[in-house]
C-alpha cells in the first residue's frame, strides 16, 4: 500500500509540474491561433504522462533498457497526439475563417449564408445565431429605408403645404397694407383660417416628434368607452354636417378602459375626421366600441370606396396621404401616424382593412382590470 501511494505521489508531482507549465504557456499564447492552443493541450497531456512515468521510473530505479522502452512508447504517443491536435486545429480554424467571411457579408449589407460542410456543435450554434441576427438586421434596414422614404415625402409635402398658405398670407397682408383689399373683413377672416391651419400643422409635427422620441406624456385614467366615444362624436359632428355625411354611433358598449382621455380623444377625432373627409356626401361614417378576446376594439367605418391593396401597409406611415389626397384640406399626412403612435403608447395596435364600399379602421386597447 505504501509503494502504491509513493508511486501516485511521484506521478502526480511530475504531471502537476507539466500541467502548471502548460497553463503558463496557454496564458502566453491566448491571443494566438486555436491550432497552437490545441497543440499545447495535446503536448501537456503526453508530457504530463511522460513526466509522471519518468518520476516513478527514477524512484523505482528501473533499468536503462526499461526506461528507454517506456520513453519510446510515450514519445510515439506524443507524436501521434501532436499531429492529431494540429489537424483538428487546422480544421476548426478553417471553419472559423469561413464563418467569419460569411458573417462579413451581412455586415456589409448582404445576407448571411452558413458555410457548407460539417462543423462542431459550437460553430453550428454560432451559425444559427448569426443567421437570426442577419434576418433581424435585414428587417431593420428595411424599416430604416421605409422610414427614410416617409421622411423625405413628409418634408416634400410639408414644404408644399406650407408654401401655399404662406404665399396667400403674404398676398393678403400686402393687400391690406397697401389699402387695395376690396373686403378687408373677408381677408382678415381668411388670414385667421390659414393661421389656425398652420398652427394645427405645427402642433401635429410637435406631437409626432414626441411620439418618435418616446416622450409622449400619458396620464391614464379609468373611463367608459361610452363617454369617450360620445365626446368624439360631439366633436366631429360639425365637420360631418359641413360635408353632408351621416355620423352614426352604434354598438357602443360601456366597457371600462385605462387610457389618457385627451390623447385617446385625439385618436378618435383624427379617425372620424379622416373618414368624414373621404366619404362622399350623403354617405355614412359609423363608430363602434365593443369587447373582444384581445381587449377592447374601437372601430371607425367609412364609405371612401376602399384603399388600394398595395397602399394598405403604408396607411399609418408618416407623411402618407395616398394619391388622391395631396391637396390642402387633406393635411400633411400626419393624422394616422399620430393615431398609431398614441395607440402603441397605450400598448395597443391600430389596423385598417377594406370592406365593401369603404374601409374599417380598428384600434385594439387592453381592457381595464376589473
Amino acid at each position: 500500500m505504501r509503494d502504491t501511494l509513493l508511486i501516485a505521489l511521484y506521478a502526480f508531482a511530475g504531471a502537476a509540474a507539466t500541467g502548471l507549465a502548460g497553463a503558463c504557456v496557454l496564458r502566453l499564447i491566448r491571443r494566438r491561433s486555436l491550432t497552437a492552443s490545441l497543440a499545447v493541450v495535446a503536448a501537456v497531456g503526453v508530457v504530463a504522462m511522460l513526466a509522471g512515468t519518468l518520476a516513478v521510473a527514477w524512484a523505482m530505479f528501473l533499468s536503462p533498457h526499461d526506461l528507454t522502452v517506456v520513453t519510446t512508447v510515450v514519445a510515439m504517443a506524443a507524436v501521434v497526439s501532436l499531429v492529431t491536435a494540429l489537424l483538428l486545429g487546422r480544421w476548426v480554424v478553417a471553419r472559423s475563417r469561413a464563418l467569419a467571411v460569411a458573417a462579413r457579408s451581412f455586415g456589409d449589407g448582404g445576407s448571411f449564408a452558413a458555410p457548407d460542410g460539417p462543423t462542431t456543435a459550437e460553430l453550428d450554434h454560432l451559425s444559427r445565431e448569426l443567421a437570426t441576427t442577419s434576418a433581424r438586421l435585414a428587417e431593420s434596414r428595411e424599416r430604416e429605408r421605409a422610414l427614410e422614404a416617409s421622411r423625405r415625402e413628409l418634408v416634400a409635402w410639408i414644404s408644399h403645404d406650407l408654401r401655399t398658405p404662406l404665399a396667400g398670407l403674404r398676398a393678403m397682408s400686402e393687400a391690406l397694407e397697401d389699402g387695395v383689399a376690396a373686403d378687408p373683413d373677408r381677408y382678415l377672416k381668411q388670414i385667421r383660417t390659414e393661421v389656425e391651419r398652420l398652427n394645427d400643422m405645427v402642433g401635429d409635427l410637435f406631437e409626432l416628434s414626441r411620439i418618435h422620441a418616446g416622450t409622449l406624456p400619458l396620464t391614464p385614467t379609468r373611463m367608459s368607452l361610452y363617454d369617450l366615444v360620445g365626446d368624439a362624436l360631439a366633436g366631429a359632428g360639425p365637420v360631418a354636417r359641413e360635408h353632408g355625411v351621416r355620423l352614426v354611433g352604434g354598438r357602443i358598449e360601456p366597457v371600462p378602459v385605462e387610457v389618457d382621455g385627451k390623447e385617446m380623444s385625439r385618436v378618435l377625432g383624427n379617425l372620424l375626421v379622416n373618414a368624414i373627409r373621404r366619404t362622399p356626401a350623403d354617405g355614412t361614417v359609423a363608430i363602434a366600441a365593443e369587447r373582444s378576446t384581445e381587449g377592447v376594439v374601437l372601430s371607425v367605418t367609412d364609405g371612401c370606396g376602399g384603399i388600394p391593396e398595395e397602399d394598405l401597409p403604408r396607411v399609418f406611415d408618416t407623411g402618407w396621404r395616398g394619391t388622391h389626397a395631396r391637396t390642402p384640406p387633406a393635411g400633411a399626412g400626419l393624422g394616422l401616424a399620430i393615431v398609431r403612435g398614441i395607440v402603441e403608447a397605450h400598448q395597443g395596435r391600430a389596423t385598417v382593412r377594406n370592406i365593401p364600399g369603404g374601409c374599417r379602421f380598428e384600434v385594439v386597447l387592453p381592457a381595464a382590470a376589473s
